[in-house]
């Protein structure tokens, strides 16, 4: 049955390639101009809509938290935020007096410092914030806080 449909379909189409190739004349082909209308406006390209900003975090008030590694305890942090610039006091367990610290964030990224040199980097998500911290000539550690 396959074989009957093969050269059904093969004879008809092998006498019709043959049929074109074959020209006892030298008689040439009409061809057609074609005539594309000009368009009057241009056409607007799509393009993507800018990405939305996300909302800036706002870290102003008052947050508690702790930290263990190097060395270990709780702190409160009140902060103002100006923009990208965070300013404030930090209240250590460890520390005899609130230390002034100051920092950025970025998006949800955070850095601060305190006097003494520590170094925090970490992120915030809604009301609370983590990451780890960093000692002068070495040693560290994990903190977490959340808003007050």
């Amino acid at each position: 049955m396959k074989r009957r449909i093969v050269m059904l379909t093969v004879i008809p189409l092998v006498s019709l390639v043959a049929g074109c190739g074959a020209s006892s004349t030298n008689t040439p082909t009409p061809t057609t101009a074609v005539t594309i209308p000009a368009t009057s406006a241009p056409v607007a390209t799509p393009t993507a809509a800018p990405p939305t900003a996300a909302p800036a975090v706002d870290l102003s008030g008052s947050w508690s938290g702790q930290y263990s590694g190097t060395f270990n305890g709780t702190f409160t942090l009140n902060w103002t935020q100006s923009t990208g610039k965070l300013s404030g006091d930090i209240a250590v367990s460890t520390a005899p007096k609130p230390l002034h610290v100051s920092g950025d964030v970025v998006g949800s990224a955070i850095t601060f410092g305190a006097v003494d040199g520590v170094a925090y980097t970490g992120s915030v998500s809604g009301n609370s914030m983590s990451g780890t911290y960093t000692v002068p000539g070495g040693g560290g550690g994990s903190w977490s806080a959340t808003k007050s």
